[in-house]
């Protein structure tokens, strides 16, 4: 198979990456179907389409004739054997437990075209373990999308032990050619990449609030008006290349190295997070939306429409929608 001959997709699971999948998929003109254990979760997603759609006309991303088509080309059931019977290409985005997911790759086996690709949307678990009793493992990989799939592009592949790489490259060209960036791991990771990255950073901030350093509110806005405007353009390498001036990434290197050392050594190490934290984290954050204009976000349903409507006018300067 070629990555060009994928026209018709499944999502297994539609919470909220699966749904997201599936918008994206129907956004770039591919027949999909989604697939959940019941009409509740089907009837959830779909209006989480339409939500989501409504948004995309309001930021003038689509026109209301072109979300009608996209509404049109995605089909939901709670019928296995017809989710997957002609799929290319099926996305399994069901929760974070390794039996669960082997149930599903079972059945899409059972059902499923002999050359069809399977998916996992893991947040980090590993490949080997979920295809641990697949009949073709080597057509199984991972595919972590960040949320929400429909508007942020990256896609971090990941390979099990008996993944063909033939499949890796496919999966690959086919992000690429319906507008995804991929990103491949060399070898398994718990967390993958940007999991990985993100807790490391958070590992900090949970680390200087429980010691007082600052408020769960501080602490956000320094990632938001600080690096975290710089890494929305370029990546934390490219960005010390820059710092370095004429020298680089190299210059800032060995100029910061002595200071930098004296962070590391005082910065957290912890394996796990403190079960105090939880609490404080939910008061903190309850105390920053308090403390939020409506017209930035103050509750849930605000701040996922601000978040998107950001992302949206951030995903037009890089030219991605």
């Amino acid at each position: 198979m070629k990555a060009q001959e994928i026209k018709n997709i499944t999502c297994i699971g539609s919470g909220v990456i699966g749904y997201s999948w599936a918008l994206y998929f129907s956004l770039k003109n591919l027949f999909t179907v989604v697939y959940d254990i019941s009409d509740e979760a089907l009837q959830l997603a779909q209006k989480r389409v339409s939500s989501s759609l409504e948004q995309l006309v309001k930021n003038n991303v689509i026109s209301k004739e072109e979300s009608q088509n996209i509404e049109k080309r995605i089909i939901y059931t709670t019928d296995m054997k017809k989710a997957v019977t002609d799929a290319e290409f099926i996305v399994e985005s069901a929760p974070e437990d390794y039996e669960i997911k082997r149930n599903i790759v079972k059945e899409i086996e059972d059902y499923g075209k002999s050359d069809a690709i399977i998916v996992s949307s893991t947040s980090g678990l590993l490949i080997t373990e979920i295809a641990k009793y697949a009949k073709y493992p080597e057509r199984f990989i991972g595919a972590h999308p960040y949320n929400p799939p429909h508007l942020i592009p990256l896609v971090e592949i990941t390979k099990g032990e008996k993944t063909s790489d033939e499949v890796i490259e496919i999966a690959k060209n086919f992000y690429k050619q319906i507008g995804k960036e991929p990103i491949v791991l060399q070898k398994e990771a718990l967390g993958f990449i940007c999991n990985r990255i993100q807790m490391a950073l958070y590992r900090e901030v949970c680390d200087l609030v429980m010691r007082g350093v600052c408020t769960i509110e501080d602490a956000d806005k320094a990632v938001t008006y600080g690096p975290g405007l710089r890494w929305g353009i370029m990546g934390p390498s490219l960005v010390f290349q820059l710092g370095g001036g004429e020298h680089g990434i190299e210059g800032i290197m060995k100029h910061l190295m002595p200071s930098i050392n004296l962070w590391l050594n005082d910065m957290a190490d912890f394996k796990e997070f403190p079960p105090a934290f939880t609490e404080v984290a939910k008061q903190g954050v309850n105390e920053e939306i308090k403390n939020r204009d409506a017209s930035i976000g103050n509750d849930n349903k605000s701040l996922a429409e601000y978040r998107d409507k950001m992302l949206i006018e951030l995903l037009k300067l890089h030219n991605k929608l």
